[in-house]
């Protein structure tokens, strides 16, 4: 047997021997613990109130929640201008862009806080796995979850969070100083008792129900009868006749009843007509207006502008209490003197249309404001080897350092000299 197929077989049977299956590769002497709650539907997963699941205003949560949670959120340093340094690689930093918690990655997390603060007007961000007791000291975050806050005390307030040892969600106090308290920037707008969602839903709320009577099966029609109903006699004739006509079309198989010649059958076609659904398509507007939000960008039909105008009306504010408020709580004032910052980084290029990518990568390149391998993974493509590719320059001039260019004095100072002969004063 040849010395390459000995090492084959030596390796096949290694293999063999770490490799681990689900379902057969489990050691007799180990048993895994399974303890806690166990439930058939997730148990962490945000719940609507009720009245809001079956409305518009379920895809209308959704909507900014997928919006706000496709944003980058990093935990940074800042230069001493306030500008962005570098990325700090920490627990916080790791919740924010890979993991929250066992349960969720980051942009789950950012959407469970978004729609559970768009539903009940203020959400709290709690961290669970820390790296020391935050009551106490500085610390770093390794998981952090979203509570529902139940009360508020002058320094604590009581949270209805889920435990993932147990699997429930279980009521706890905290001090204010260490949880995140995220108020939803439309409040008046979405949550006050007279805000116009909230009318919305009970206009909602309503013709739903109408909607439901309406499709129960009645026929909605009135029998009238040969004599005149006056008397108790004939009221409980007039009852009995109609338990009849009732009976014959509950008994018989195609519903057919019978009725006298001297009885007159009136079907009323329609109901009266209450303007339900004008009233509704008029809050829908006003909310609409109000939030910044058109049935267009719902769709995914919206424009340029639309989106730009969503973007500063609706996303950044909403981004903004997110990040100043875990600024706030999850950075020290120590942090913070060393320039430490939460931020938010919006794709530009996300709403370019691809026949303009072109001209965008030669305005930034030729600018210098972007390399040319920054470029290349906008547009998801391998960054290039050329040295030059990540390189802040102009390509369509030429360099200090290649043939063709000189450095000639001038009054006043230095000029540029071009590959062409054409000169430029620096």
């Amino acid at each position: 047997m040849a010395l390459d197929d000995k090492e084959v077989i030596v390796g096949l049977l290694e293999q063999v021997k770490a490799g681990w299956n689900a379902f057969l590769g489990r050691d007799p002497t180990i048993r895994m613990q399974i303890d806690g709650y166990a439930s058939s539907i997730r148990p962490d997963r945000t719940r609507f109130s009720p009245g809001k699941e079956r409305t518009i205003i379920n895809p209308i949560y959704n909507r900014i929640a997928l919006d706000v949670s496709g944003v980058t959120i990093q935990h940074v340093r800042l230069d001493e201008n306030d500008r962005f340094l570098e990325e700090i690689e920490d627990g916080l930093n790791n919740c924010l862009t890979l993991e929250a918690n066992k349960d969720q990655s980051s942009r789950a997390f950012m959407q469970d806080v978004v729609m559970s603060m768009l539903d009940e007007g203020c959400v709290a961000i709690v961290p669970v796995d820390t790296t020391s007791n935050p009551i106490t000291g500085s610390y770093d975050i390794i998981s952090m979850r979203t509570g529902s806050i139940l009360a508020w005390y002058p320094d604590h307030v009581r949270i209805k969070l889920y435990n993932d040892k147990k699997g429930r969600r279980e009521e706890i106090i905290l001090p204010k100083k260490v949880v995140a308290i995220v108020e939803n920037p439309f409040y008046s707008v979405m949550n006050e008792a007279s805000s116009t969602l909230r009318r919305l839903i009970r206009k909602l709320n309503l013709l739903d129900t109408i909607d439901d009577n309406n499709s129960t099966g009645k026929l909605d029609m009135i029998v009238q009868l040969p004599y005149i109903i006056k008397t108790e006699a004939r009221r409980k004739q007039a009852e009995q006749r109609r338990k009849d006509i009732e009976m014959q079309l509950q008994s018989s198989k195609y519903g057919i009843a019978y009725t006298d010649g001297t009885e007159k059958v009136t079907q009323l076609n329609r109901a009266i007509d209450n303007h339900m659904m004008e009233e509704v398509e008029y809050f829908t507007k006003m909310l609409y207006s109000q939030l910044g939000i058109t049935e267009k960008i719902l769709s995914g039909e919206a424009d340029e502008k639309e989106m730009l105008n969503y973007n500063n009306r609706v996303i950044e504010p909403i981004l903004s209490a997110i990040t100043d408020e875990m600024k706030r709580k999850f950075l020290t004032k120590t942090a913070r003197t060393q320039k430490q910052s939460i931020m938010f980084f919006k794709d530009p290029f996300r709403l370019a249309p691809v026949g303009d990518v072109a001209e965008l990568a030669d305005k930034f390149t030729r600018n210098e404001i972007m390399s040319k391998n920054e470029f290349r993974q906008i547009i998801g493509m391998k960054p290039s080897e050329d040295p030059k590719a990540d390189e802040l320059l102009n390509s369509n001039i030429s360099q200090p350092n290649q043939p063709g260019m000189g450095m000639q004095g001038a009054e006043g100072g230095q000029q540029i000299e071009y590959a062409d002969g054409s000169t430029e004063p620096l």
